[in-house]
């Protein structure tokens, strides 16, 4: 064992998961926002076991001396995974039956579970909607003994369902047969509002139910036992042998199409079926006893986004309208505004339009030559691309890197690449071994009188996407420090040209300086502390893995430097040791994800200030490009301070971790004020720029009541 010691990094994801699961039991938020973390949970579990799972899976295999090669036993934290995720299961069970339905009825929305009584109403329109909207998708399947059929599609439902046929009168005759089927939730709705009976009361049903309740229909000559619902999900990885050799875009397309048949990493299961019943399925799809995970009676409720609510709006959150930024509404020309100074924006509390305004604007400007923008993740009908693509066709020579191993959106980056390439944008394509993970959008445009172009740019912690900016919390910088821009002009040469001969003084990039640069500026810190002087550390990110990086933090906390870290997911730090007894760890679960990453360094009071598409994990400090931006304004700087200070004094939605990975309550004292960071946020800016928004009669009435002056 060595000095230190560092939680599980899929452990401790499985802490900040059971956080989620936590919000819905909040009951101080509206009943579907509570439904929506339900449906959160089970989508984050659903690719936990897709990809981290799966990895573990994967390892069973390997020879003896590989195995010898590894720091863990897979079995071991295979084990531990299951037996938490299956507290977690009864957690989230309790919380859908014994909560969340139950609040529902006393609103008189009525969802219907197998067993429960149906109106014969409903009935004549559960049959009637079976006949004419479900039958055409069924593909019923009879299961014979010794045949693997067809296997089962990746995180799609089915039903188990054991049949007798009708002609044996004697029961003791009668030969369990076995069928299944998918429930086809790529056709239709997985909720369905049935007509109401009276003026009050409101019914939806399950798509799965309204199956179960005609099976008869579907296996005329049978009687129909039970049905069980079940899912596989599948190995994500995309297993490309050879980055380096041939075309790699097509090789990812080809890839595409084997993630459908990958690996089973979790045969999830309806817990009451018969174990005869189970053993028959598990052989006829040719699935081990390693991949089996009991669950309960409707999976894939990750669906719950889509439950109707025939309230609407009530029982749902209140919307926060994105405010201005009181200077950038002054300028016609957003390239009149950047030039003047810097500008940051922190989405969601304003509006990306910003951010689709400048690129619009860009490609209109006679004045702009070119346009460089990396993508990682857009939105389905993206702006973004739509924005570049009129760059392009406007004569603008538009240079896009397109990561097209960015998981679950490689067939949509494609698709964009392909779009945008027959519109004229130069497009390149994903790096052999390496993501491109920057978030970066830069203009190079003609200056008055002079030969040289000037940049302006667009560096933020997330991605080019209209659509995440409304939910994630990130920050974007507009800046034409020309230090950076000529930084960021490199940054594409070696995009383009694999140039490992660039060398980078301000922008923070993996594989040349981030690593370093971080390194010594916690030296620095432990350095001051040694000498008697305030050192200071303040660090948020979505995860800290990378096992060196965290070295570095105890050593600082051993050598007196204060440490506070916001981190919403992954975080291996135990606390509380004796080499971490000054590191405070706090985690924020609230309306907007947090996403963010910000690095702080006190410094002796110049505050060294960062923003990053980068957390501190293995993948994001060496196998990523990333970028880590200076933040030189003292304005921005202390914005950015303001608002982590906000974070680290809520006392609602902020949890602390402990050293047993629990999410700790935090314990107001007598009379001291609530703290919700994300509301106080909301408020920060629109007390910021109450004069600006004044000038554009901001009414009250769009304003939530939390914030309005008194």
């Amino acid at each position: 064992m060595g000095r230190f010691e560092f939680f599980n990094r899929d452990i401790s994801w499985l802490s900040f998961n059971l956080r989620v699961l936590e919000e819905a039991e909040a009951l101080d938020l509206p009943l579907y926002e509570r439904v929506k973390y339900l449906a959160i949970y089970s989508s984050n579990l659903d690719e936990f076991y897709r990809v981290r799972v799966a990895s573990y899976r994967s390892l069973l295999d390997l020879p003896a001396e590989s195995r010898a090669k590894l720091n863990y036993v897979p079995e071991e934290i295979l084990a531990k995974i299951n037996d938490e995720v299956k507290k977690q299961h009864k957690k989230f069970i309790n919380l859908f039956y014994n909560s969340f339905l139950i609040e529902l009825k006393k609103k008189k929305i009525i969802l219907h579970m197998l067993g429960d009584k149906i109106n014969s109403q409903h009935h004549d329109f559960i049959e009637s909607y079976f006949f004419q909207e479900v039958l055409p998708h069924i593909q019923p399947t009879l299961l014979f003994k010794g045949d693997i059929v067809s296997f089962l599609e990746d995180n799609l439902i089915y039903l188990a369902i054991r049949l007798f046929k009708k002609r044996y009168s004697n029961h003791k005759k009668k030969k369990t047969k076995h069928a299944v089927l998918k429930i086809p939730t790529h056709h239709l709705p997985r909720f369905i509002e049935l007509p109401k009976i009276d003026d009050t009361h409101h019914y939806i049903i399950f798509l799965d139910d309204i199956i179960r309740y005609n099976l008869h229909k579907i296996f005329p000559g049978y009687h129909v036992d039970a049905a069980f619902s079940m899912k596989v999900s599948r190995d994500a990885e995309l297993n490309i042998e050879d980055e380096f050799k041939g075309n790699l875009l097509e090789k990812i397309r080809r890839s595409l199409s084997k993630r459908k048949t990958g690996n089973p990493a979790r045969f999830l299961y309806d817990q009451t079926i018969p174990k005869e019943s189970l053993k028959f399925v598990r052989q006829a799809f040719n699935l081990s006893k390693e991949d089996l995970v009991p669950g309960g009676r409707y999976h894939n409720l990750h669906d719950l986004h889509s439950l109707p609510n025939p309230l609407s709006p009530q029982l749902e959150v209140s919307p926060w309208p994105p405010l201005p930024h009181p200077n950038l509404m002054l300028y016609e020309s957003i390239f009149e505004a950047i030039k003047l100074k810097d500008y940051m924006l922190h989405f969601p509390y304003q509006s990306f339009d910003y951010v689709l305004r400048f690129l619009n604007e860009a490609a209109v400007d006679s004045k702009v030559e070119e346009i460089k923008v990396t993508q990682y993740r857009v939105a389905s009908n993206s702006a973004v691309v739509n924005a570049l693509i009129s760059a392009a066709r406007n004569g603008k020579k538009v240079t896009v890197f397109v990561e097209a191993k960015a998981r679950f959106d490689e067939e949509l980056n494609l698709y964009f690449a392909d779009l945008m390439s027959k519109a004229g944008v130069k497009i390149i394509p994903s790096i052999p071994n390496i993501k491109v993970h920057s978030k970066i959008a830069l203009v190079l445009r003609r200056s008055s009188g002079k030969n040289r172009r000037k940049g302006f740019a667009f560096l933020s912690t997330g991605n080019l996407n209209e659509k995440t900016a409304k939910l994630y919390a990130d920050d974007g910088l507009f800046t034409t420090n020309q230090e950076i821009i000529d930084e960021l002009k490199e940054l594409f040469i070696y995009l383009e040209t694999l140039n490992k001969e660039i060398h980078f003084n301000h922008i923070l990039v993996p594989n040349f300086n981030m690593r370093s640069s971080f390194k010594n500026q916690i030296e620095n810190e432990i350095l001051h502390a040694n000498e008697g002087k305030k050192a200071y550390i303040l660090l948020k990110m979505n995860s800290l893995e990378e096992p060196k990086m965290i070295e570095k933090l105890y050593e600082a906390s051993l050598a007196g430097v204060e440490i506070d870290l916001i981190i919403r997911g992954i975080c291996r730090i135990i606390p509380n040791q004796e080499y971490s007894k000054n590191i405070k760890i706090k985690r924020i679960v609230d309306r907007y994800l947090e996403h963010s990453r910000v690095f702080i360094f006190y410094n002796l009071g110049e505050y060294n200030t960062y923003i990053s598409s980068a957390d501190w994990m293995k993948r994001n400090l060496y196998r990523r490009i990333e970028a880590a931006i200076p933040i030189y304004d003292k304005d921005i700087k202390q914005e950015l301070l303001d608002m982590l200070n906000i974070q680290l004094k809520d006392n609602i939605k902020a949890r602390i971790i402990n050293e047993n990975l629990e999410n700790i309550i935090i314990k107001r004292e007598p009379g001291q004020r609530k703290i919700r960071s994300q509301e106080k946020t909301y408020e920060y800016f629109k007390r910021k720029y109450e004069k600006a928004l004044d000038t554009k009669n901001e009414t009250e009435s769009n304003i939530p009541n939390f914030i309005k002056k008194e």
